[in-house]
């Protein structure tokens, strides 16, 4: 058997897997996912290439996590039998005050991140029935989790606070931002790949389902639009984004909402699912012909104007934007929409590089605006090799 590490990404209803090589810089040997677990479950497991391995209709078996985990891991055997698994990385969303960088997981540390999961309520529960269901299945592997919320724990403290009585930042209410591991790979792949503006100030967009924006200077998150919770910020996919904390007060003495209902609208119904009235997805309203798409998207690129410009302000000036996540990497229409109008900034977009998805689309104006594909995935993994020493 040759020594693996695995790495689990656990959704409300989905669970991405990677078996990568337990080397300093791990080689991806496959990456799998399983989507509509609790439903129509299926998996899909692909090569470090991209060329699918194979295809499977759970059933029952993709009844839970820990279900979806043992079938994916079923065909992880068939296809790599020689794959040991001496150290398994796992996606957690919120590391609280305490975690700046992996741990390893025991007893106690799998308690103190379940006291989190009202902080992250879509998220932290399933990622925490992954690492349950990967201790079951590996127990005599390593467990490491690797934080979203770790890349901003080093931000000023006018970026780390609200207005409110010091107490409650004292009791960690207080901006932790999120989707860190992506902005993690992006500062990686800037200083070998862009050295020269990994030394400057970088607005990194992830935009997909979920979205935000990081301020990077030299690599280092100095403020980020998502806050306490994975709602602030953008408008996203079912989220709703910056929202005046009167609304929700309204919606509750006026309107005769319960915290239940308000929460599951500012999670579930709203952002450019909300907006749109015809779906989450950016493919779906790019394609529609209904007025109400447009301005969907209008306003998803509006925010992502403004909040470019407020990390402007936050790192003192802006030397380049980068695009990632899954609307970023490839939706050119939101990037066209994005840059187009931010010519007073110094951004000017090569219209034609944009639309052939190059990875470099600004036409040599004063900030370089760049695509580059996260790798979630690869952070985690380089994480859990680190592990094993």
């Amino acid at each position: 058997m040759t020594d693996h590490v695995l790495t689990l990404n656990a959704g409300s209803s989905s669970l991405k897997i990677g078996l990568f090589t337990a080397a300093a810089e791990p080689e991806v040997r496959a990456t799998g996912a399983v989507e509509r677990i609790g439903g129509a479950a299926a998996l899909t497991l692909e090569d470090g290439a991209g060329a699918t391995l194979g295809t499977r209709d759970l059933g029952e078996g993709g009844a839970d996590h820990a279900g979806a985990l043992d079938a994916a891991l079923a065909m992880l055997r068939e296809h790599f039998p020689e794959a040991g698994i001496a150290a398994v990385g796992h996606r957690v969303v919120h590391g609280g005050q305490d975690h700046d960088a992996p741990v390893r997981l025991d007893d106690a540390v799998l308690a103190r991140l379940a006291e989190l999961e009202p902080f992250a309520p879509l998220h932290q529960p399933h990622n925490l029935a992954g690492v349950r269901a990967a201790r079951a299945a590996f127990p005599e592997a390593v467990q490491v989790a690797c934080f979203d919320t770790a890349f901003h724990r080093h931000h000023p403290f006018v970026n780390d606070v609200f207005g409110l009585p010091r107490e409650l930042y004292d009791r960690g209410v207080r901006r932790y931002g999120f989707h860190g591991l992506s902005y993690d790979y992006i500062a990686g792949e800037l200083a070998r790949a862009h050295p020269a503006l990994h030394a400057g100030r970088v607005a990194v967009a992830h935009l997909g389902n979920g979205a935000s924006i990081c301020g990077m200077v030299q690599g280092r998150s100095v403020a980020s639009t998502m806050g306490f919770t994975a709602l602030d910020g953008l408008p996203m996919g079912t989220r709703v984004g910056q929202l005046d904390p009167g609304v929700v007060l309204h919606l509750i003495e006026q309107e005769g909402m319960s915290a239940a209902e308000v929460t599951g609208m500012l999670y579930k119904r709203s952002g450019l699912l909300g907006l749109s009235g015809i779906s989450n997805d950016m493919r779906t309203l790019e394609a529609s012909d209904d007025p109400r798409a447009d301005e969907a998207i209008a306003y998803f690129t509006f925010r992502i104007r403004r909040e470019i410009g407020a990390m402007a302000a936050a790192m003192e000036g802006l030397d380049g934007i980068v695009f990632t996540g899954g609307i970023g990497e490839n939706s050119a229409r939101v990037r066209r929409e994005v840059c187009a109008p931010m010519s007073w900034l110094g951004v000017a977009l090569d219209a034609a590089a944009n639309e052939a998805g190059a990875a470099r689309i600004d036409a040599g104006g004063d900030v370089g605006v760049l695509v580059i594909p996260t790798d979630e995935e690869r952070v985690i993994a380089r994480a859990a090799a680190a592990a094993l020493g």
